[in-house]
C-alpha cells in the first residue's frame, strides 16, 4: 500500500493508527484529515497537527466544518454549550448504548468527505480508528457499520474508495499496548470530552482511556506531568 488517507484526530487511538499506518504497514505516503466540526475538545486538533509533523506526513489538512454545530444543535453533548458533558457513572446502561456524546452521523459525515478526497486523489485506500469501547458504544465504530459502507462505496464504478479499521474489535489498552511498542508519544494526544486544561477524569472517554493506562501498570503522561 502506497498512498492511503487516514483520519487524525489527536486522539489516543488515530494517533496510534498513524503510527501503525505507517510502521507496521507500510504505507509509505498518508494524507491525514482532521476535521474542526465545533467539538468542546477542539484542543484535540492541535495535538493532531503534532502528530502529522512528527510522523512527517505527506499533507495534513484541518477542514473547517463548523456548520455541524449549529445544524446539529441540541443532539450532541459534543457540540452544545448548553449540554454538560456527563459522567460516565452517571449514565445509566440504556445510555451507554448510546450515550449523549454521540454526534448524530458524525462518522458517516467525516468518512464520506474523507472518501470524496481520497478518490480526488486517485487513493483508494482510507483509515479510521474506530474501537471496541469497554464502557460504551458508538453504533458507527461497529464492524456492521464498517462492511455496510464498504459495500456501499464499492458502487463507484470507476474509483471504489476502501475504508479500514484495523482496531475495530478492539480494546483501548491492546490499542495502548501496540502504540507504546511503536514510540508514539502520547503527552500529544487528547481525549477528554471537556477540553478544559487538564483532563477531567470523569467522562467517557477519560475513564476509558485511564483504564487503558492502568490495565498496563502505565501512568498517563497527561496526569503525570
Amino acid at each position: 500500500m502506497e498512498r492511503a488517507v487516514l483520519l487524525l484526530s489527536g486522539g489516543l487511538d488515530s494517533s496510534t493508527l498513524l503510527h501503525y499506518a505507517q510502521k507496521r504497514l507500510l504505507v509509505s505516503s498518508i494524507h491525514a484529515l482532521s476535521f474542526n466540526y465545533g467539538q468542546k475538545h477542539s484542543r484535540e486538533l492541535d495535538m493532531a497537527r503534532w502528530q502529522a509533523k512528527k510522523a512527517r506526513v505527506a499533507e495534513h489538512r484541518v477542514v473547517d466544518i463548523l456548520f455541524m454545530k449549529e445544524l446539529l444543535a441540541g443532539a450532541s453533548a459534543l457540540l452544545d454549550e448548553s449540554l454538560e458533558i456527563p459522567k460516565l457513572s452517571d449514565l445509566s446502561d440504556a445510555d451507554r448504548n448510546q450515550p449523549p456524546t454521540y454526534v448524530p452521523n458524525r462518522n458517516m459525515i467525516l468518512l464520506s468527505l474523507a472518501a470524496a478526497y481520497a478518490e480526488s486523489r486517485g487513493i483508494q485506500d482510507l483509515f479510521y480508528a474506530a474501537q471496541a469501547q469497554d464502557e460504551y458504544g458508538y453504533w458507527d465504530c461497529t464492524s456492521v457499520y464498517l462492511q455496510a459502507l464498504n459495500r456501499v462505496l464499492s458502487l463507484n464504478r470507476r474509483k471504489p474508495v476502501l475504508v479500514h479499521s484495523p482496531f475495530i474489535g478492539m480494546r483501548k489498552f491492546a490499542i495502548l499496548k501496540i502504540g507504546m511498542e511503536l514510540g508514539v508519544d502520547y503527552a500529544h494526544t487528547w481525549s477528554c470530552y471537556r477540553g478544559e486544561a487538564v483532563p477531567c477524569g470523569t467522562c467517557p472517554t477519560c475513564v476509558e482511556r485511564a483504564s487503558a493506562f492502568e490495565r498496563l501498570d502505565m501512568t498517563d503522561p497527561l496526569l503525570g506531568r
